[in-house]
């Protein structure tokens, strides 16, 4: 089946913003939330301000600084990366020496292993002159950060995304930063993650009970997006069983998956790496576990046609 229309993401209207969405609690969307178009989040009180998630190029990092420093002049004094992926992680620069980064121990020496490499698989996006800024503090399960009336509670809840999703959960306020464990209108994408540890994840965020919910990519919400993601990701477990069923390959199996509530989600030859991620389950793989992420990239190109559109 040939891709929907919904995979060629681009930017839309004016330049993201920070928007208040309760006090003290800010969300800085970049829409519509394809390809390195991320989601970042600030949390300011009592004079300190935490940034959850950079940007993806340069330009963006800096508009991103401009947004914050309105906020919190001077800038915060922490970033946060969610996991490890340039689009969230390549910023860092821009809020450094003055701030902190913080990110999980695993987060930490996959940034290191994966470098700027993103930046080779859409040569033609203006990157910039990105400088990698590998987190000055590390964690293993849970961090809390005060700032003010506010609390900042960090917690591991990968593999999911990545072997090593971490969310900020700001509880006095009832808001959720996700990173790239839910989505809003945006395809999910596990394939260096977990199918199956998605779904834990998903229902572990589900007891928190949030009011307000920022994901990764696309416009914030509320805890349906928890529900939307996870039937999507059912369905893709579904598909894989019936695909190893019928002796077809991922890609086979994309191809002749209807994609049914799920055409106008941004980004739909997704599906091909979750597959990947879903047949190697299958097999025994661990959650979290290397897959060959090359070959299914290549094979994501081979379904849409072409090299994905990338935003940034």
């Amino acid at each position: 089946m040939a891709p929907s229309s919904g995979s060629e993401s681009g930017t839309t209207g004016a330049p993201p913003v920070l928007r208040e969405l309760a006090e003290g609690v800010y969300a800085y969307e970049q829409s519509p939330g394809g390809w390195c178009l991320n989601n970042a989040g600030l949390i300011a009180s009592g004079g300190k301000a935490v940034l959850i998630d950079t940007a993806a190029t340069q330009a963006r990092a800096r508009r991103l600084r401009e947004e914050v420093e309105r906020v919190a002049p001077g800038g915060p004094d922490a970033v946060v990366n969610t996991h490890f992926h340039g689009d969230h992680v390549f910023g860092n620069a821009q809020f450094v020496p003055r701030a902190t980064v913080i990110a999980h121990e695993q987060t930490r020496s996959d940034m290191a292993e994966a470098g700027l490499g993103l930046c080779h698989l859409w040569p033609d996006v203006d990157w910039g002159e990105p400088e990698l800024t590998l987190p000055d503090v590390t964690f293993q399960d849970r961090l809390t950060l005060r700032l003010g009336e506010l609390t900042v509670e960090l917690a591991q809840v990968g593999p999911a995304h990545t072997a090593s999703d971490v969310v900020a959960w700001i509880p006095r306020r009832s808001v959720l930063f996700t990173g790239d464990v839910v989505w809003s209108g945006v395809t999910p994408y596990v394939l260096m993650g977990s199918i199956e540890g998605s779904l834990r994840s998903l229902a572990e965020l589900r007891k928190l009970g949030p009011d307000i919910i920022v994901p990764g990519h696309g416009p914030a919400g509320n805890a349906e997006m928890l529900e939307a993601t996870e039937s999507y990701l059912r369905w893709v477990r579904q598909l894989a069983v019936d695909g190893r069923r019928a002796g077809r390959s991922a890609l086979e199996s994309a191809r002749a998956a209807d994609l049914g509530p799920f055409a106008a989600l941004v980004d739909p030859e997704r599906l091909v790496g979750n597959l990947h991620r879903a047949y190697a389950e299958l097999d025994g793989l661990a959650p979290g576990e290397r897959i060959d992420v090359a070959s299914s990239f290549r094979e994501m190109v081979e379904f849409h046609g072409r090299l994905p559109h990338c935003a940034a």
